[in-house]
């Protein structure tokens, strides 16, 4: 049956009817939403969806936040709503997707992102952590270590990529894994950020064992599965859904007009600057979106995730500037766990400090300038002398 927009209104009246928002307990709601296909209502029936156009998710957004419905939290659960999510749908199996997108979307199950290593960043294909498969149990034993994982002192579950054939060329000797962070052998350390907090960890995984029915696609495919989850990150890191004067740009106008005594000529002309390039960039998210909605993301998320990255230093240093001697303040440098990023509901100085790691995480700038030169405008690419050689031979 083909889902219009009023048939998602009234399934939207149907699930407030019977689950009124006010007198029903936010984590049930979360779950009967989910259960009738109103979570995001692209995705299948029975995995949270109804099969609609990507496009009328909107509709049933507006119906639920006009009754006052609750709603999860993506800044909490973004790497799972995000990351996780579009990969397990893709390359899942049915046991997979039953198992883990219910609780991923309700908030239940926090996830994080077992990628980077201390010697593979940027070069991620040159991961070094190993998963070994033992013949008697058919399990996989990994070993290795992980750095820069947002969110896994908080995390149940792990997307994760480790090396099972270290014989063949780097790209093509990965796989991919869902990884329990409770299992024995995981370990979590904080890594303390220039803004103080802990926010990113250190994950050490010592003989961790991963049943073969976590593995998400085929043995030694594991790149071309990374990429739908590196493809969705940069979309969900650039290209989040703001409304106009919204994100970074906010504070700093909004001192603008209450503070008349700190403004100067210089000032207001690299604010106007800003704020033209801060509305270019959230029109271009949202027409990156809408093109989404044919298909699977694709390498132009590298650039969105680019400006997102440069505008919110440039315009955080612009506030700190404007602020003058109290921009250099900031309001607290006790050693935290946080559980999200609050880049709007803090201080100038927070949000100076906390922006310089948006030009690393998700992906460099360097590396994203790379992916949009080769894939997006095709330029030539770079020389690549380790692209055909043996992984073993590269990390002798």
């Amino acid at each position: 049956m083909s889902v219009d927009a009023a048939e998602l209104r009234h399934r939207t009246a149907e699930l407030l009817a019977a689950h009124p928002p006010a007198s029903t307990d936010r984590l049930e709601f979360l779950r009967a939403r989910f259960d009738a296909g109103l979570a995001w209502v692209h995705y299948p029936e029975g995995l949270g969806g109804l099969g609609a156009p990507r496009s009328l998710q909107v509709v049933v957004d507006a119906e639920l936040e006009a009754a006052g419905a609750p709603d999860n939290d993506p800044r909490r659960i973004g790497i799972g709503l995000g990351m996780a999510a579009p990969t397990i749908l893709k390359y899942g199996t049915d046991e997979q997707k039953q198992r883990f997108l219910r609780p991923l979307w309700t908030g239940e199950e926090v996830w994080c992102q077992l990628f980077s290593e201390p010697g593979a960043g940027s070069d991620l294909a040159a991961l070094g952590t190993r998963a070994v498969r033992e013949e008697a149990s058919g399990d996989w034993v990994v070993d290795g270590q992980k750095v820069w994982t947002s969110s896994a002192h908080l995390a149940r579950w792990a997307i994760l990529i480790a090396r099972t054939d270290p014989a063949v060329p780097k790209h093509a000797g990965i796989t991919y894994f869902l990884c329990d962070m409770t299992d024995p052998g995981v370990e979590v350390r904080p890594l303390r950020q220039i803004t103080g907090e802990a926010e990113f960890n250190e994950v050490f995984l010592t003989g961790v064992r991963i049943p073969d029915d976590r593995r998400l696609g085929e043995v030694g495919d594991g790149w071309r599965v990374a990429q739908t989850t590196l493809n969705n990150e940069r979309v969900a890191i650039g290209g989040m859904r703001l409304p106009r004067e919204g994100g970074m740009i906010a504070p700093a106008a909004r001192t603008w007009r209450e503070r008349p005594e700190l403004r100067t000529h210089d000032l207001h002309q690299r604010l106007l600057k800003l704020w033209v390039e801060a509305e270019v960039s959230r029109l271009t998210a949202e027409r990156l979106r809408q093109q989404l909605v044919a298909g699977q993301p694709g390498p132009e998320g590298a650039g969105m995730k680019l400006a997102f990255a440069r505008l919110n230093q440039e315009i955080s240093g612009l506030e700190v500037e404007l602020r003058g001697p109290e921009g250099l303040l900031y309001d607290d440098w006790t050693m935290r766990r946080p559980e999200l990023v609050d880049f709007t509901g803090r201080d100038a100085g927070y949000r100076y400090l906390r922006s310089k790691g948006n030009s690393i995480e998700g992906g460099t700038s360097e590396v994203l300038l790379n992916i949009v030169a080769e894939r997006v405008l095709g330029m030539p690419a770079e020389p690549r002398t380790d692209k055909d050689v043996a992984w073993k031979d590269l990390a002798r």
